[in-house]
Order: C-alpha cells, then sequence, then structure tokens
C-alpha cells in the first residue's frame, strides 16, 4: 500500500528502483517529492537529481545517467517519466527505446542511483517483458484512489506530520466538505495544523470554522435540504451560491450528476451490489457512494425519476434560452416541495 511505502521512505529504507503506475496524480507527486527530499540533501539537489521525459529521450540516454556516479554525495535520483513502452497505447513514438538496456539494468541496478519510473497510465501492458522484470524488481507504487478507510489514515498521518493530532470525527466532517480531492484536503488540512499550532488538536468545531466548502459540497448540503424538506435552507443557500458567482448551468450539472448518483446507487443496491462494488462500477470514489446511500433513502424510485424529469427540462430550457437561467432552478427546488 502507498502509505506503508511512504512510511519506510520516511524511515531513509530506500528501494534502488520505484515504478509509480496510475492515474491519481497527487499520490504519483507525493511520493517523487518524498524521495528527492529523503535522499537529497538541498544542495546535492543541482548536481545530482535528473529527469527524463521519455517521450522525447532515448531511455540509452537516462541509464547512462543512472549508472555515472554521483558528482557529490553518495547518492543520485533519476526521473523518468512518460515511459509509453509499458503500456498497450498505439501511438507513434517519437524515439527509439532500448528496451534490453533496462532489462539488464533492472537486474543489476547502480548501487548509488534510485531510479523512479512514473507511469501514470490507467493500465500497464502486462503481456510485455519489461512490464513483468519491472514489476519483479522495483518497488511498485500503485497511485489509485484510497479508499475510505486509507484516506482516513492519511489525514490522521498528514496531521501528524504537522506535529497535530486530529480527532475521528473531525476527519469525518472535513471529508464531508472538502470529498477525495487529495490536493485540497492536504491544502486544508495544512491550514489546520497551521492554526491549531499552539493547541496540537485538531477537533469539529475548528474544522466547521476553518474549511471552505466547495461548490461539490454546497450543492451537496443543498441536496440535503431537500432530503429534509427545507426548502427555505436550500433556497439560501442557491442565492448564497448566485452570490458567489456561480454560474446556474454549472450548478444544474452538479445537480443533475447527483441525483443521477443517487438513483444509480439505489438501483445497484437493490440488486445486491455492495458499496466497493458500485464505487467500481459507476467509477466513483467509495465515500461518494456512502454518502450518496444515506440520501438514495430518503426517496422512492417514482420520486427520483420524476426529479431526473424535471432536471432534463431544466437543463433544455436554460440551453435554448427559453427562460432566465437562475430562476430554472429556483422553480425547480419549489416543485420539490410539493
Amino acid at each position: 500500500m502507498v502509505l506503508d511505502i511512504w512510511r519506510r521512505i520516511k524511515k531513509k529504507e530506500i528501494a534502488p528502483i520505484y515504478l509509480l503506475y496510475g492515474t491519481e496524480a497527487f499520490l504519483i507527486n507525493e511520493t517523487k517529492q518524498l524521495l528527492l527530499n529523503h535522499i537529497l540533501d538541498e544542495e546535492e539537489k543541482d548536481f545530482n537529481f535528473s529527469a527524463y521525459d521519455l517521450e522525447e529521450t532515448p531511455i540509452d540516454v537516462a541509464l547512462e545517467d543512472a549508472e555515472t556516479f554521483p558528482f557529490l554525495g553518495e547518492r543520485k535520483v533519476v526521473f523518468l517519466h512518460n515511459p509509453v513502452f509499458l503500456t498497450a497505447e498505439k501511438t507513434k513514438e517519437k524515439v527509439v527505446h532500448d528496451i534490453t538496456k533496462l532489462e539488464a539494468y533492472l537486474k543489476e541496478p547502480a548501487p548509488y542511483t534510485v531510479m523512479v519510473i512514473s507511469a501514470p497510465y490507467e493500465k500497464l501492458d502486462e503481456r510485455k517483458k519489461i512490464t513483468k522484470e519491472l514489476k519483479r524488481n522495483a518497488e511498485l507504487v500503485e497511485a489509485k484512489k484510497l479508499n475510505e478507510h486509507e484516506l482516513k489514515n492519511w489525514v490522521k498521518d498528514r496531521a501528524t506530520g504537522n506535529g497535530i493530532e486530529i480527532e475521528a470525527n473531525a476527519i469525518d466532517q472535513l471529508l464531508a466538505l472538502v470529498g477525495t480531492n487529495m490536493f485540497m484536503l492536504t491544502t486544508e488540512v495544512d491550514k489546520l495544523a497551521l492554526y491549531a499550532a499552539d493547541y496540537k488538536r485538531i477537533d469539529v468545531d475548528l474544522v466547521e470554522k476553518l474549511v471552505a466548502r466547495s461548490l461539490e459540497q454546497n450543492i451537496f448540503t443543498l441536496i440535503e435540504k431537500v432530503v429534509q424538506r427545507k426548502l427555505d435552507e436550500a433556497l439560501r443557500i442557491y442565492y448564497d451560491l448566485l452570490k458567489q458567482n456561480e454560474e446556474p448551468i454549472k450548478i444544474l450539472a452538479l445537480l443533475a450528476g447527483q441525483f443521477r448518483l443517487i438513483y444509480q446507487v439505489k438501483e445497484l443496491s437493490r440488486r445486491g451490489y455492495g458499496q466497493q462494488q458500485i464505487a467500481g462500477y459507476l467509477k466513483t470514489h467509495p465515500f461518494r457512494v456512502k454518502l450518496a446511500s444515506g440520501q438514495a433513502n430518503k426517496f422512492t424510485d417514482e420520486e427520483l425519476a420524476k426529479l431526473m424529469e424535471w432536471l432534463a427540462e431544466a437543463d433544455y430550457q436554460m440551453k435554448t434560452g427559453g427562460m432566465n437561467k437562475s430562476l430554472l432552478i429556483e422553480m425547480f427546488l419549489f416543485r420539490l416541495k410539493k
């Protein structure tokens, strides 16, 4: 698991070769930064760190660098980006790579070099010999979305790294407000830790006080008010969004997306799918499925079908200029009260 690898890196338990693969950009970037900062001192980075884009540079050049002794210090770090030869995608390669040289290096890596291969692809071609060799010889970091348990552990570790303890219910509230975007979560956790420097503790009240609500979270809260049949509070949130210059067409799209998710979660749950299965099937985060599942229980199938019909009508009117855009959403919210 990626969090375990991060802990080993922090303990200076460094492997000679890393293969980072997957589409969660934060995890790839964080792993690269951790490796760089825990292997090289700041003054060494100018001399003993290099990066190559393999869409532009032959692998031979990067391997020659990896096999060259460090100029200063005892170790060097070499990043290899975009190894297109690891995928099954048919792309017109700008350069020719001698993969046999990479295969040979994997078997006898330079003892003074840490090679980090960054493959930001959803899938690698498991049929290729080089993919099998890498998985056999490299430390693997799969950059996929963390599940709810992993995400909570990561938030806790992030706060601990700042010398701060964060309460479990504060983590729950943070995820509810910010969502699962790790770049945004990093910003908020670091901000909370800075504010809590004197108290060494982050609680729910501090999260409520300081954490900015994303547009998606405001939409989620708006829908929660709809679920509770609190139209006045739902409208207040909507008017606040308009004051913040949020576009009605974007608000409508997010409303439609959330209600569509609620409908799909309800239907798949009826068919016996678990939350993890639903998340995989819908290609969304399990935490979003968990929240949508709670909302789905508050609507009948007929109500959800009618809501989707109203949203489709509003979308058509908005795109054809049939009525004032902001008024269309207001009318949609009023219809929900009936």
